[in-house]
């Protein structure tokens, strides 16, 4: 008898040869028809597997994100099929999950387009009502060879050859039509595939290398339930309604042009926009003791040696000649303020030193990388420097993260949290990286925050911890971090004098908040689809007067607001009323306040807030308060849209 411990630390005997299906069946037979696979110690496998000794099992469903893999992996082999049967002679390349669904390539003289794709997708739905099975085999690679050279399937065959020579082949037939190269595992049959959606073709080359013949990639998505994939497919078409390019240009924010691609020019009101992130950020960072500093855009090869740079981001950097010597365009701003450090002699009374600077960096990307605000050439680092003793540690770490905390919940966002570890490419010693590792754990638990460990992915000088903001389309979006370094105070020889008077090394933490402001202000421009909270909102009010006769009381009402702040103006053309109202709300502006004989005679205005239909009539002084509790809540307006 095996003993085989279950998810939730029960222990089941079974007899030697049961398969997961058949163990679902004796844990209920509830589970057993809604399971889909099996995790046999951490690797999935079919229903049909059978246990040959002792192990931990999980029987996966798709409300579980491995059961949705299988699953859409499954939708894959059943899209080449339904190609097969519709375009024969087609030669088949891989045919994997991804996010949200699946994907497979084709080699095929027919080009594919949209109403192909609806004719592949009806066949699709066709083949699965039959209810066909997948089933596993094994071969030899002699076997795996002849039937795939038989077959004309060049791309298998160049897949095979590449496996060890001694290895198994496994392949999976469905419903005896349709075989594939495959390492499985699948779904039991076709008739748990029921929401999908075929959604675009595109070009993909042979195993991802330009050497090779350009294929036809067909992406799919596929949920669980139909009313997931209705929920997904909704969310496309809003996010469609809210990309931070169009609205950028229908705002009047920010434009890109081909004179310098990656490089985006902010109109007039998008610097009002980009302003008040930038008072919003000194004001709150001047609260917390941070000192603002400014350093050189250009600056000499020597340093970006000196900082390791020129030796582990030498590829996104530009480059420039002055006097015959190599200088570099910075792409980050921490080498500055290392300099900065050393401007005078510290003490350990000093420390720690909170350096904030909003500090333009330019980076090297790739043009097919280049996306609107998200992904840029040159964007402003909210940028922090800490430099303390490492008694102070923990303490600054959690202060950072307190601040990130405030900052987001300002904007409506929430967040996930990661805990990226030390690359390949990185500097400084195993122990380092341990102490700054354990650092970083032992304040996030200290805060009780949830994180996940993202293996290999830090800073090549230091580990750090990854804030990924979920706007309202619960799409994650990476922007803060805090990023904890030991090799850079080493590299430029940073120094402190302690209490025994002896020269000690400081610690030093990098971190930024908002990410970017670029990037910060396109994920803001989606998240409120373009209506920004009445604080952010370039415009909060426009005044309508409804004749020329009312212009004098609208002037009136224009110096009272402008006099407390506020961005405010008059729209004095000569069109109907509610013309105009309907460009208030095309602009997404705050407030419209229309006004006339009655407000004029009673000193009131017309309130109209954006996103509402009705209006209500208020004295100015109300509308004053109103207005600046707003702006002094920061309210988001969420709730609103």
């Amino acid at each position: 008898m095996l003993s085989i411990t279950l998810k939730d630390g029960s222990v089941r005997k079974v007899e030697e040869g049961t398969t997961i299906l058949q163990l679902a069946t004796t844990i209920s037979a509830g589970l057993a028809r809604v399971a889909i696979a099996g995790k046999v110690d951490d690797e999935v496998k079919d229903l049909t597997y059978p246990l040959e000794k002792d192990a931990q099992i999980e029987i996966l469903t798709m409300d579980s994100e491995e059961g949705l893999e299988v699953m859409r992996h499954s939708a894959a082999h059943l899209l080449a099929l339904a190609v097969q049967n519709l375009y024969p002679g087609t030669s088949f390349g891989i045919g994997p999950s991804i996010t949200n669904g699946f994907y497979y390539d084709f080699d095929t003289e027919h080009a594919f387009t949209p109403e192909d794709l609806e004719k592949i997708e009806n066949e699709m739905r066709r083949i699965a009502k039959e209810n066909l099975c997948f089933e596993r085999a094994e071969l030899t690679r002699d076997e795996a060879l002849d039937y795939f050279n038989n077959k004309n399937e060049k791309y298998k065959v160049e897949l095979i050859n590449d496996l060890p020579g001694e290895a198994r082949i496994s392949t999976y037939t469905l419903g005896g039509k349709f075989i594939d190269l495959c390492a499985g595992p699948h779904i039991p049959s076709t008739k748990l595939l029921k929401a999908f959606k075929l959604q675009s073709v595109a070009g993909a080359y042979w195993r991802g290398s330009e050497k090779n013949k350009m294929l036809q990639r067909i992406y799919g998505l596929a949920f669980a339930k139909a009313s997931d994939l209705e929920n997904y497919l909704y969310k496309l078409e809003e996010a469609k309604r809210r990309d931070h390019r169009k609205l950028g240009q229908e705002l009047d924010l920010f434009s890109l042009h081909d004179e310098g691609p990656g490089f985006p020019f902010f109109h007039p009101k998008g610097m009002i926009l980009r302003n008040a992130l930038e008072d919003f950020w000194r004001k709150e960072h001047q609260k917390r003791g941070y000192v603002e500093i400014k350093t050189p855009i250009i600056l000499n090869r020597a340093l970006w040696e000196q900082s390791g740079h020129w030796d582990h981001y030498q590829e996104n950097m530009y480059y420039t000649k002055i006097d015959d010597q190599d200088f570099s365009v910075k792409p980050m701003n921490c080498p500055g303020g290392m300099i900065m450090y050393k401007t005078k002699l510290r003490s350990y009374r000093d420390l720690p030193i909170r350096c904030g600077e909003l500090g333009l960096v330019h980076r090297h990307e790739l043009s097919g990388a280049l996306h609107g605000l998200l992904r840029v050439r040159n964007f402003t680092q909210d940028d922090a420097h800490i430099f303390m003793l490492p008694s102070q540690i923990k303490e600054e770490i959690i202060g950072v993260i307190e601040l990130v905390d405030y900052f987001y919940k300002i904007f409506g966002f929430k967040y996930k949290v990661e805990l990226s570890t030390r690359p390949e490419n990185s500097m400084g010693s195993d122990k380092d990286w341990q102490t700054a590792t354990d650092a970083l754990k032992d304040a996030l638990d200290t805060k009780g925050i949830e994180y996940k460990i993202n293996p290999g992915d830090g800073a090549f000088y230091g580990p750090k911890i990854d804030f990924h903001l979920q706007d309202c389309l619960d799409r994650t979006w990476q922007c803060g971090t805090i990023q904890l370094d030991f090799q850079m105070p080493e590299k430029f020889d940073l120094t402190y004098i302690g209490e025994d008077g002896e020269k000690h090394r400081p610690v030093m933490i990098h971190r930024v908040v908002y990410g970017s402001i670029e990037r910060f202000i396109a994920l803001l421009t989606e998240h409120y689809a373009g209506a920004f909270p009445t604080w952010l909102a370039p415009v909060q009010v426009r005044i309508l007067p409804i004749s020329d006769k009312h212009a004098e009381y609208a002037q009136k009402v224009e110096e009272i607001l402008k006099e407390q702040d506020i961005r405010v103006e008059i729209d004095d053309r000569r069109e109907k009323i509610n013309y105009k109202i309907r460009e208030v709300q095309t602009e997404k502006i705050p407030f419209a306040l229309v006004v006339g004989d009655k407000e004029a005679e009673q000193g009131t205005v017309a309130v109209r807030r954006y996103g509402q239909q009705n209006t209500n009539t208020m004295s100015l002084n109300e509308f004053e308060e109103l207005i600046n509790n707003e702006i002094k809540s920061k309210k988001t307006g969420l709730e609103d849209n």
